[in-house]
């Protein structure tokens, strides 16, 4: 069974609270980040993806001026390294959210998406059926 460590992206978009949509769109458009990891230091205060700009747009906000710690999701849920890529799945489906920071204590080591542990479900899935 493979854990977070195994599948997580290291590489992880952080930012700080009082970056403007905008901007922080745009470098998640240019590095191919589908959330942006929002930090105070140490600590991770909040996630920002793909669907909080669109929420941001739909809402008619100047993206210019809008901060992110307006529209991102606050004290999200994180995992441990040695959790099972199951379980993350399961907590993201239940959850309804589509990234997971992965954390040592207050240490970011990486963050999974659902695209990531559906692939290692459909990798298992064909393994199986091989033999």
């Amino acid at each position: 069974m493979a854990t977070l460590q195994d599948i997580m992206t290291r590489d992880v978009f952080t930012t700080g609270g009082d970056a403007s949509v905008a901007d922080v769109a745009e470098s998640m458009l240019k590095g191919r980040f589908g959330s942006a990891v929002i930090v105070d230091g140490a600590w991770i205060v909040g996630m920002f993806t793909e669907r909080d700009v669109l929420r941001a747009a739909a809402a008619g906000t100047d993206p210019r001026a809008a901060l992110v710690t307006d529209w991102m999701t606050p004290d999200p849920v994180t995992a441990s390294p040695d959790m099972d890529a199951e379980e993350a799945a399961e907590i993201m489906m239940t959850q309804g959210f589509r990234h997971l920071p992965v954390v040592d204590g207050t240490k970011l080591l990486g963050i999974v998406s659902l695209r990531d542990v559906l692939r290692v479900r459909i990798r298992r899935a064909s393994g199986s059926t091989e033999r």
